[in-house]
């Protein structure tokens, strides 16, 4: 599929692969509580190949640098992968050591508790970006997270000469190094929080925006779940909310994934689109995810963006 196409505009992700142990229960566990769950599934995660995964799945072409174990999952999740499209000829197997693992509980009203054990994550390296690094530099747009090295990120960031789109989750402090290098800052409420030093809301969004942008990344997005999201750049420093539909969430694990990866291949797809459409898009396809039980496997395959006008407002 990659040969095909090679001529097409290139979505590189330097992330994280996990593989999600998931149970389902009527509600989350308060601390030293033992509950009877509904379920359990073994599916495939990490943000990095979540990410990859929905960029596919919307059309993209699509590029992964990442590390698994040299356990039972590695072959297994590089031939997931290829076959929903992602080229992981820079998916490097790690010896003496395990896939990342994330065990993740899931209430019946869609809520979660994610625990994560980074495993082979941790060793993506300067070194993984240096052997790649024609590939990332000429990248047209370039997806980091925060579940790998920082500095792996940082130095992937300093290469491209195309469009980085910086997912800062898990939330983390000290990041102030790698925003100027940042095209766009996407964060949710809870990791927007956490760079602003104040809760962050809908009420004082466009505040949070403007001190995001002033940390040096060129476009800020604020991620707001069921109430969509709100973006602001320094080129019109108009602050932007886009509404999103309203579903009964089943499901939330991976869905600022989906609207992460889905982005990333409607910013190369579809480049005449107003940028508030183009996050009514990405919004839309993370609705989707949620009305359905797992992370990759929630991601729509066929789903067809702007067959309606997203709403939006100005603050």
């Amino acid at each position: 599929m990659q040969s095909e196409n090679k001529f097409k505009s290139k979505i590189v992700v330097v992330g994280s692969c996990s593989i999600d142990f998931t149970t389902y229960s009527a509600r989350l566990p308060t601390p030293g509580e033992t509950l009877i769950g509904k379920k359990f599934t073994t599916s495939f995660g990490g943000k990095g190949a979540n990410q990859s995964v929905a960029a596919a799945k919307t059309g993209g072409n699509v590029y992964i640098i990442c590390r698994v174990g040299d356990d039972q999952w590695a072959e297994k999740y590089k031939e997931h992968l290829k076959h929903v499209g992602v080229d992981v000829t820079n998916a490097y197997v790690t010896k003496n050591t395990t896939t990342g693992i994330a065990q993740i509980t899931v209430a019946d009203n869609g809520e979660n508790q994610i625990v994560i054990v980074p495993g082979a994550n941790e060793h993506l390296s300067k070194s993984d970006v240096d052997y790649a690094k024609e590939l990332i530099k000429k990248a047209d747009v370039l997806i980091g997270q925060l579940e790998t090295p920082y500095e792996t990120t940082l130095e992937a960031f300093k290469l491209n000469d195309g469009i980085k789109l910086l997912n800062a989750a898990p939330a983390r402090a000290h990041i102030e190094t790698i925003l100027p290098y940042c095209t766009i800052l996407c964060v949710n409420e809870p990791e927007a929080s956490q760079i602003v030093n104040f809760d962050v809301n809908v009420s004082n969004i466009k505040s949070a925006l403007e001190i995001l942008l002033q940390s040096g990344c060129k476009m800020a997005i604020i991620t707001l779940g069921a109430k969509g999201a709100a973006y602001s750049s320094k080129n019109t420093g108009e602050c932007i909310h886009v509404s999103s539909n309203k579903v009964a969430a089943v499901d939330t694990t991976g869905a600022g994934d989906a609207f992460v990866g889905a982005l990333a291949s409607l910013l190369v797809n579809f480049k005449n689109q107003p940028f508030h459409q183009l996050i009514g898009a990405a919004c839309e396809y993370a609705t989707l995810t949620v009305t359905l039980e797992g992370t990759q496997t929630s991601y729509p395959e066929k789903y067809i963006p702007f067959t309606k006008q997203y709403d939006y407002v100005t603050l």
